[in-house]
């Protein structure tokens, strides 16, 4: 294993701290428990927009707390879900007094630990919603869930929802659209390689040089099933033909492309890729009004993508497009 790390034991603290320099301007880090909050947090009278999950997925959760986007961010141990406490902790650092909405990815021990802590924060008086982001539509009930797992489509969620409660609309409001967005949005991930968690020291499967692993998770669990590695040209469709069939997105629709790197897949193929599937889309009469595209959603060092589309509406792209400024997504501020 080559990594530059001190200790496995200690990496995710040693990073935290790491963060806490980086970006000081943006960024209160806690320790006891690990909690990222917006460095102006609480903010009064406003939404608190809470996320997390296991480290190793960089920067998801902790690189989009800032400005339009999350109040605070929960990293747990390498690909392992944060405790109740860090949740509850999360809720109470940033309580404004309009409430707060928990955005989960659909892992077990993720929806556990964030449904204990709502349950904890109700019982000091904060009203807390939670909303389960399902987006992967390549496997149902893996090693890590019930039913569909979370993945890209989770930054999505909170770039918009985020949006909305920096604007001051209220619990009910921020919900509903949270849900609106898990219910039109769709992902679907490969692996060239797997990646190698610290603390285990080898990597979580194997691949021949010739293979691939399509419809991988984010944990660097295996995937819908192990296929030939092709050219570009095969394998975008690979990954975009389930997601419009599952929607279903047709002729006519407004997306959001997303096109995200595992990792260690370098923007040159990113790019080759996106264009790809910017192709695909329009013959099919898709109109592609945004993009984003990079290392936003990771496991570790796996080279490997994914894509994730967003049905669009005008209210998501208004939100998409409005001011945000975090350490990982920074624009009209």
């Amino acid at each position: 294993m080559k990594k530059i790390i001190n200790d496995p034991a200690t990496v995710v603290a040693d990073a935290l701290r790491g963060m806490a320099l980086a970006h000081a301007d943006l960024l209160d880090v806690e320790h006891d428990p690990a909690v990222i909050v917006r460095a102006d947090a609480p903010v009064p009278r406003k939404v608190a927009v809470i996320s997390g999950g296991g480290a190793g997925h960089e920067p998801l959760h902790g690189g989009f707390v800032g400005r339009g986007m999350l109040d605070a961010a929960c990293p747990g141990a390498v690909f392992t879900s944060p405790t109740p406490d860090q949740v509850a902790a999360a809720v109470a650092r940033t309580d404004g007094g309009a409430g707060a909405l928990l955005v989960v990815k659909n892992y077990t021990g993720d929806v556990l630990n964030f449904e204990t802590a709502a349950e904890l924060a109700a019982a000091d008086g904060v009203d807390v919603r939670t909303v389960v982001v399902d987006d992967d539509v390549a496997v149902e009930d893996s090693l890590f869930t019930a039913g569909r797992r979370g993945v890209a489509g989770t930054v999505l969620l909170e770039k918009v929802v985020g949006a909305a409660a920096e604007r001051g609309v209220d619990l009910d409001g921020c919900e509903a659209l949270a849900r609106r967005v898990v219910a039109n949005v769709r992902s679907m991930g490969l692996a060239l390689t797997a990646c190698t968690v610290p603390h285990a020291g080898e990597p979580s499967f194997t691949l021949a040089d010739d293979e691939m692993e399509l419809g991988i998770g984010i944990h660097g669990e295996p995937g819908r099933r192990r296929v030939p590695v092709g050219p570009a040209d095969e394998l975008v469709p690979a990954l975009l033909d389930p997601i419009l069939e599952d929607l279903p997105f047709a002729e006519g629709d407004r997306v959001l492309l997303f096109t995200n790197s595992m990792g260690g897949t370098p923007l040159i193929e990113l790019y080759l890729a996106h264009g790809i599937a910017e192709r695909l889309l329009a013959e099919r009469g898709i109109v592609v009004e945004r993009r984003l595209v990079g290392p936003y959603v990771t496991s570790l060092e796996m080279q490997g993508m994914s894509l994730t589309l967003l049905k669009l509406d005008d209210e998501m792209v208004e939100l998409w497009d409005a001011p945000v400024h975090t350490p990982a997504l920074r624009w009209g501020v």
